[in-house]
C-alpha cells in the first residue's frame, strides 16, 4: 500500500520532500499533482522505476514517456533545441506545455521514442513539482494517470481525488496530496522535431502557443 504524503500547496515542507526524493532514488513510483492533471512518475534515471511506471500504465516499450525538467537550460541537457524552438519555449516556460524534441544521449532509451529518437519534455508551473525536481537533481517521469475499467481506458482527471487515490494505492509506492483538486485538462503538445513547429494536441494554453508560432520566426 502506498504511503500518503500531504503537502501544503504553496509551501511544501522540505523534510517531506526529502523523504519522497529518497524513495524516488531507490526506484519508488509516485502519484502526484502537476499543473495539468495527476501524473504517475519516478526518477528518470532509475530503470526499475521507469519499468514499473510502464507496467502500471500497461505501456509497451515503443511508447515514449514524457518527463519534467526544471528549466529551459535543464531541457538542453536532454534535447536538441533549435534557435526558433528556444525563442518560442522561453515565452511559454513554465506552463502546461509538452515539447517534442530530438533526444540527446542523456535520455534513457526506455523513455524516448525508439524509432524517432525523440522525447517529450515539460517544465511545470507547479511549486511541488519544482521542489521535487530541485531536490532530486534529475528529471521526473510524468505520464497522466489513466485507469482501465475493463472496457477500455478513461481519464482519472474526471474522477474524484479520493477515488483516484483508492484506485492506485496498491500500484504506486507514494501518493502526494497537495490539498488541491485534480485538474482535468491536459497539456498542449508542440512538436519541434521538424522544420516547421506544429501543435499536435490542443490542451491548456494552446492559443498562447498559436500566438507565439505566428510571432517568432
Amino acid at each position: 500500500m502506498a504511503i500518503l504524503y500531504e503537502l501544503h500547496p504553496n509551501n511544501p515542507q522540505q523534510r517531506t520532500i526529502d523523504q519522497i526524493v529518497a524513495a524516488l532514488k531507490k526506484g519508488a513510483v509516485m502519484l502526484y499533482p502537476t499543473d495539468t492533471v495527476y501524473a504517475i512518475g519516478c526518477d528518470l534515471s532509475v530503470k526499475s522505476g521507469v519499468e514499473k511506471v510502464r507496467r502500471i500504465k500497461q505501456m509497451s516499450n515503443d511508447k515514449p514517456l514524457t518527463f519534467l525538467c526544471s528549466s529551459l537550460s535543464n531541457i538542453s541537457q536532454y534535447a536538441t533545441v533549435s534557435d526558433r524552438a528556444y525563442r518560442i519555449m522561453k515565452h511559454l516556460i513554465p506552463g502546461p506545455y509538452t515539447f517534442l524534441l530530438p533526444a540527446t544521449k542523456q535520455v534513457p532509451k526506455l523513455v524516448m521514442s525508439p524509432k524517432r529518437k525523440t522525447t517529450g519534455i515539460r517544465v511545470p508551473d507547479n511549486i511541488l513539482c519544482q521542489e521535487l525536481l530541485k531536490t532530486l537533481g534529475n528529471p521526473v517521469v510524468s505520464t497522466s494517470a489513466h485507469l482501465s475499467n475493463g472496457d477500455g481506458e478513461y481519464p482519472t482527471m474526471n474522477m474524484e481525488k479520493a477515488y483516484l487515490f483508492d484506485a492506485l494505492e496498491n500500484q504506486v509506492d507514494i501518493i502526494i496530496d497537495n490539498q488541491i483538486d485534480p485538474g482535468f485538462k491536459v497539456s498542449t503538445i508542440l512538436d519541434f522535431t521538424t522544420d516547421e513547429p506544429e501543435v499536435v494536441r490542443q490542451g491548456l494554453g494552446w492559443q498562447e502557443v498559436e500566438n507565439w508560432l505566428n510571432v517568432v520566426h
